[in-house]
């Protein structure tokens, strides 16, 4: 990240910031992984040589992974939403996540294996639970209140009627 922003979302790792990075950038467009920062000696939980944070982006937002120990982990406080166009990338973001040791969860949340929590969310899904038809709205969001990945066509049917 040779441009620094001024605000970096900082994500806490066990140890393995850098593998993290490296699957968002293969997984995400627009993300890449920057600068890898090593510990230049040892230190009370590890060595000289060792990662102790990777600059990296995420579908263009600035994040850096802190190899921290375990002290902290992640909680569904925080989540990336991913805004999808149609089922095949809605599928493929989902399945990537799950896929690799993640997590499914509920209403289009999902978890991958760090435990950082993710939302999948076909912008059909927004559209259909913003309709301005209350109970066609109503219909939508009941049907997704029942799902883990989101089927774009099971909430177009519930959005009909």
């Amino acid at each position: 990240m040779s441009n620094h922003a001024k605000n970096i979302i900082c994500l806490w790792y066990v140890d393995d910031a850098e593998a993290a990075a490296q699957f968002y950038a293969e997984t995400f467009p627009n993300s890449s992984v920057g600068s890898v920062f090593r510990a230049p000696g040892d230190y009370p939980s590890g060595k000289q040589g060792d990662v102790l944070t990777v600059e990296f982006t995420v579908m263009g937002i600035p994040c850096l992974g802190l190899n921290g120990g375990d002290t902290f982990t992640h909680s569904e406080a925080f989540s990336f939403q991913v805004s999808t166009v149609d089922q095949a990338e809605t599928d493929r973001y989902w399945h990537a996540i799950v896929n690799n040791g993640g997590a499914e969860s509920e209403c289009g949340w999902c978890k991958d294996k760090w435990g950082l929590s993710w939302q999948i969310t076909p912008v059909a899904l927004m559209q259909a639970i913003v309709n301005p038809d209350p109970a066609a709205a109503k219909r939508a969001f009941d049907a997704m209140m029942t799902m883990k990945k989101i089927d774009i066509a099971t909430i177009e049917a519930a959005l009909r009627g």
